[in-house]
């Protein structure tokens, strides 16, 4: 069982991180676009830079285990908020499961702020 817990850490970290370096990835092959859906619901165009470097970036350092106490509660209000801002499903209902989905993902962010990035991870080595 303690392996089991052990692997469950790096796991988890792969399986939450990998949506926000795709995603941010995706952003970049499609800049426009997204800075355009951004601007029609009144977010500025001009932040998307920085919500690109966020999603790879924190993605990357979430799967390593590097500071992922402070980043994944990043990453948790950041799910809160892009939930709220662009999966109004109280607008559209199509978007209740996009809404749902990153609440779900800010709690699993949440574990990981209260319980650390786990084993093999770059915070667990210092």
């Amino acid at each position: 069982m303690d392996k089991l817990q052990q692997l469950s850490a790096p796991l988890g970290r792969l399986l939450l991180s990998v949506i926000f370096i795709f995603a941010g990835i995706g952003k970049i092959t499609d800049y426009a676009t997204t800075q355009g859906y951004m601007e029609s619901v009144g977010v500025p165009g001009m932040l998307l830079p920085l919500v690109i470097a966020f999603e790879v970036l924190g993605g990357i350092a979430v799967l390593l285990g590097y500071k992922a106490r402070p980043i994944a509660f990043l990453f948790a209000g950041f799910s809160i908020v892009s939930a709220i801002i662009f999966h109004q499903f109280w607008v559209d209902e199509s978007q209740m499961i996009s809404f749902m989905k990153n609440i779900s993902i800010a709690g699993g962010f949440l574990m990981i702020f209260a319980h650390g990035a786990g084993a093999y991870s770059i915070d667990s080595k210092r």
